[in-house]
């Protein structure tokens, strides 16, 4: 598979196509992030094999896992070796393992496929990220991940709209059938249209094929972190860089802030079905709170992006990780029906945008040459977060204590999130004048 990509100076286009294909990309993750809690329950009630709570959480961990390591091993070669073909690769894996997962009645294999396809999925964000962020220009990193990440919320609004749909009538084994089904258009249409980014060809010495692309998109090949910090770049290994005297500090602040976000997002889209279910909801009803949940996700990254243009991605961030401590806090106080979605909607408006505005951060300050693989080490540790999650959700649910005392545990990883970020230090220069059309 070649990562060569001709494009002709005098043909001006737009980023929108790049921005598409990772979002659709994107929606695969928000599958993911769903499917296990949209499944758990009646995989918990069918008869062909015996799957409780320990089982539950071992297929949640081994996905996460699986993820936090492609995450880190996939953001390197992406380095190394470029966004396009990597970025290919791990659509077309994750989807193939995923889509065997629905002919699988037996757990330890079960298992072995979702870490598999979570390695494989793993990778697929830190570098679509890295992609959008760069063909969008840098000063508009916070809108750039938020926009790509609504694509992860209605990828997860659409799974619980499914497993409404599909579960009762054909099982569950059908939700991870239809989970793989987007890749048979993806795929091709990445393999067909997807450039490679030009700041990773430019670091990689072909400044020819870099300048052709950049003078097409109209976006800069570098920027000022890449002029400022290019000797200490230079000679110095990724990670060296990365835990070096000008990133140590914000690397530091990012993975403590990552695990905590992700632990929040991942805890409570796989158990929020079955912590209403512990408080007398049925799993219509509970599967509904999950869709509401990702809807106010994706209502809360429209507004994260535009407030984090303005504002700089990590001051929104730290205002969003500490409103949804306080909305996770209300969520344990008894409402009536009306009012519990109306806090469900919002909890869903900033507890997921907070993560992904970490990722807007570090998209920002960090050059291109190490770019993602700082974004995938902040996916890959704060995966960590996301094994941890499902873990505590677990725990919660199997000593009875869910509901109402799970609220409060993920309220308190809220408001530490806010905390670690607090440290973290913004490195570019906030402006947009290298920014292009919006995509």
């Amino acid at each position: 598979m070649t990562t060569q990509t001709r494009v002709n100076p005098q043909s001006k286009k737009s980023p929108l196509v790049i921005t598409v294909l990772c979002w659709i990309a994107m929606m695969l993750d928000g599958f993911d992030l769903v499917v296990l809690g949209a499944a758990i329950p009646p995989m918990m009630e069918d008869d062909r094999w015996d799957f409780g709570p320990a089982e539950a959480t071992l297929v949640s961990t081994a996905g996460l896992l699986g993820m936090m390591i492609g995450a880190l091993v996939i953001s390197y070669l992406t380095d190394k070796f470029g966004r396009r073909r990597v970025l290919i690769l791990a659509v077309t894996s994750f989807s193939l393992l995923t889509a065997l997962l629905a002919f699988v009645n037996s757990i330890p294999l079960f298992i072995l496929l979702r870490f598999l396809a979570g390695a494989g999925l793993g990778g697929s964000l830190p570098i679509c990220i890295s992609m959008v962020t760069e063909f969008r220009a840098v000063s508009k990193a916070g809108s750039a991940s938020t926009t790509l990440m609504t694509g992860y919320h209605v990828g997860a609004v659409a799974t619980a709209f499914l497993g409404i749909l599909l579960i009762e009538p054909f099982g569950w084994h059908s939700l991870f059938l239809i989970g793989a089904a987007p890749a048979v258009v993806l795929v091709p249409a990445m393999y067909f249209l997807l450039p490679e980014s030009p700041q990773y060809l430019n670091t990689i010495g072909k400044t020819r094929e870099a300048q052709e692309i950049a003078q097409a998109y109209e976006i800069p090949i570098d920027d000022e972190l890449d002029r400022k910090h290019a000797d200490e770049v230079a000679n110095a290994g990724t990670l060296k860089v990365l835990l070096g005297p000008t990133f140590r500090r914000n690397s530091i602040a990012v993975w403590v802030t990552s695990f905590m976000g992700l632990l929040l997002v991942y805890g409570m889209n796989t158990w929020l079905p079955q912590i209403m279910r512990d408080a007398d909801y049925d799993l219509g009803n509970s599967l509904a709170f999950l869709m509401v949940l990702n809807i106010g996700a994706v209502v809360g990254l429209v507004i994260a992006g535009k407030v984090a243009d303005k504002y700089s991605p990590r001051k929104t961030s730290i205002l969003w990780f500490v409103a949804s401590a306080v909305f996770l806090a209300l969520l344990a106080v008894k409402l009536p029906i009306a009012g519990l979605y109306a806090m469900i909607f919002l909890t869903g408006v900033f507890v997921f945008s907070s993560q992904v505005l970490v990722y807007g951060f570090v998209g920002e300050n960090h050059p291109a040459s190490v770019r993602a693989t700082a974004m995938g080490l902040s996916a890959g540790i704060g995966r960590a977060g996301a094994i941890s999650g499902p873990m505590l959700g677990g725990l919660l649910v199997s000593k009875g204590l869910a509901y109402p005392w799970g609220f409060f545990a993920f309220a308190l990883v809220g408001l530490l999130g806010a905390i670690s970020l607090s440290f973290a230090r913004t490195l570019k220069t906030r402006n947009l004048d290298l920014a292009p059309a919006d995509a």
